[in-house]
C-alpha cells in the first residue's frame, strides 16, 4: 500500500492529510500517530510542529512522511516504526526481536512496588528476576524505582539481550543489570527477592486472531503460549520455589480470562496467591501477586 502526498503541502495539511488516511483505513489513533509520525520524519518534536505548522515542505521531506504513512497503513506499530517507545517514563529502545512495551504492563510494576513497599524501604538491597526481559522493560522500570536494587534479565533470544543490555546502558543502569541467555531461570538459582515476568500467553490456535499489529510485527517467540496458553507459567510456577527467598514475591502479568488457570499452578506450587488480581486500566484482571512463605 503506498500513499501520495501531493507536492507543495505545509506541514500541518501533511499531517492532518495523514491523519485522514489512517482514519479511512481503521486506525484507532489517528490524529496522534500522525503527528509522531511528521515529527519523527523531520526530527521535530510537538512544539516544533506546531511552530513550524505552516512552513511548505520540500519534496524529500514530502517523501520521507509518504513513506513512514505508508508503513502504519501496513499497519506497522508507530512504536516500530520509530524504533523507540516510552515505559514507565523511560525511553527504550525496539527492535523486531522484542515486544513492544504496552501501557497494560505497567501494572506489573505497580503490583511489584506494592509488595516490596509492603515489607519495607524501597532503599533496601534488593535481588530483581526478570524472566523472559525482552526489552528490559519491566527490570529497568524496577531499578529506577529501587536505588539500591540488582537485577538480573533472562531471555532465551541473543538478539533480545542485546537490546535490553542496550537499553540498560541507555537509561544510566548498566552497572546494576546483568542479562543471561536460558529458558525462562534455568541456568540461575536463588534467591531472588522479586521475580516478575511477560510472558507469552497467548494460545497457538488464537494468534492468527491477533490484531495485525501485534500478529505481523511482534516475534511469535514472545506471544506463543502453547496450545491452551500456559507453557510458560507451567514452568514459571515449577521453578519459583527454588528462585525465590523466603517470603520473595512473584509478580506476573496474565491474558484475559487466565486469572483462574494461573492462581492454581502458582498454588499447586506452594506459592500464596494475593487477592484480588491487579487490572489494568480497561479493568481487564492483568497482575497476579504470590508469595513464598518458607
Amino acid at each position: 500500500m503506498t500513499l501520495a502526498l501531493r507536492a507543495g503541502l505545509t506541514i500541518d495539511a501533511a499531517r492532518r492529510a495523514l491523519a485522514h488516511a489512517f482514519r479511512d483505513h481503521g486506525i484507532e489513533t489517528p490524529d496522534l500517530d500522525a503527528r509522531l509520525l511528521a515529527g519523527h520524519a523531520l526530527g521535530l518534536d510537538h512544539a516544533g510542529l506546531a511552530a513550524a505548522s505552516r512552513r511548505d515542505l520540500t519534496r524529500e521531506e514530502t517523501q520521507s512522511i509518504a513513506a513512514l504513512g505508508a508503513r502504519r497503513l501496513h499497519r506497522e506499530p508507530v512504536a516500530r516504526i520509530l524504533g523507540r517507545k516510552e515505559f514507565w517514563s523511560l525511553m527504550l529502545t525496539v527492535t523486531d526481536a522484542v515486544l513492544v512495551p504496552r501501557p497494560e504492563t505497567e501494572s506489573v510494576v505497580e503490583s511489584a512496588l506494592k509488595a516490596i513497599d509492603a515489607r519495607g524501604e524501597r532503599s533496601r538491597t534488593l535481588c530483581v528476576l526478570d524472566i523472559g526481559t525482552g526489552s528490559g522493560a519491566l527490570l529497568l522500570a524496577l531499578l529506577s524505582e529501587l536505588p539500591h536494587a540488582y537485577g538480573v534479565g533472562t531471555d532465551c533470544d541473543s538478539a533480545a539481550l542485546a537490546v535490553a543490555r542496550g537499553n540498560a546502558e541507555r537509561v544510566g543502569l548498566q552497572t546494576r543489570t546483568a542479562f543471561v541467555a536460558c529458558n525462562h531461570g534455568d541456568a540461575l538459582a536463588g534467591a531472588f527477592d522479586l521475580i516478575v515476568a511477560n510472558p507469552p500467553y497467548v494460545a497457538t490456535g488464537d494468534i492468527a486472531g491477533l490484531a495485525p499489529e501485534v500478529r505481523d510485527h511482534d516475534p511469535h517467540l514472545a506471544l506463543d503460549g502453547g496450545r491452551d496458553g500456559l507453557d510458560s507459567y507451567r514452568a514459571i510456577s515449577a521453578d519459583a520455589g527454588r528462585l525465590l527467598a523466603q517470603r520473595g514475591h512473584l509478580c506476573i502479568e496474565i491474558g484475559a480470562g487466565q486469572s483462574g488457570d494461573v492462581t492454581a499452578l502458582l498454588a499447586a506450587a506452594g506459592l500464596t496467591v494475593v487477592q484480588p488480581v491487579a487490572c489494568d486500566l480497561a479493568g481487564i484482571p492483568r497482575a497476579l501477586s504470590a508469595q513464598k512463605n518458607r
